[in-house]
């Protein structure tokens, strides 16, 4: 199990190629990409985090995946600092003997990253700035598990 948090892009071919030569055993690889998006004339995201917190607290749910899910390994990174549209912000994947568990612990995973990991994002856009506040729905995606 590894989870990142960084400023630096990584490079999403190698990471997956990686995770997967070091997942023996996997029948399936599941993998996830969030990217920046240019809707709404977004000119740039900038991703604030608390050192130390922001790791632990995906550690713990990365290995709850894990567990629950019987995974054979699990893959977190996530960035943040100022990022453009078009960037990777992050990325999962996981690895299980069979396709329905690493489907499900990686989303599962990205619900989690999208409403509860500790990140703040403030979007930036001709107009100017604002906070992202949390959606409904992404509350609502938690609720399955």
């Amino acid at each position: 199990m590894k989870v990142a948090v960084q400023s630096a892009p990584f490079d999403l071919g190698a990471e997956v190629q990686a995770f997967t030569t070091k997942s023996a055993g996997a029948g399936a690889v599941v993998t996830f990409t969030g990217i920046v998006r240019a809707d709404g004339g977004l000119t740039a995201m900038e991703i604030e985090h608390y050192p130390g917190m922001t790791e632990t607290a995906i550690a713990g749910i990365t290995g709850e995946a894990v567990a629950r899910w019987s995974l054979i390994d699990a893959l977190v990174i996530h960035r943040y600092g100022p990022l453009k549209p078009g960037e990777a912000i992050m990325m999962v994947a996981t690895a299980a003997p069979h396709r329905g568990d690493a489907f499900a612990a990686a989303e599962f995973l990205m619900d989690y990253l999208k409403s509860r990991a500790p990140f703040w994002k403030k979007e930036s856009r001709d107009g100017g700035e604002n906070w992202v506040a949390a959606k409904e729905a992404d509350e609502d995606a938690l609720k399955r598990w």
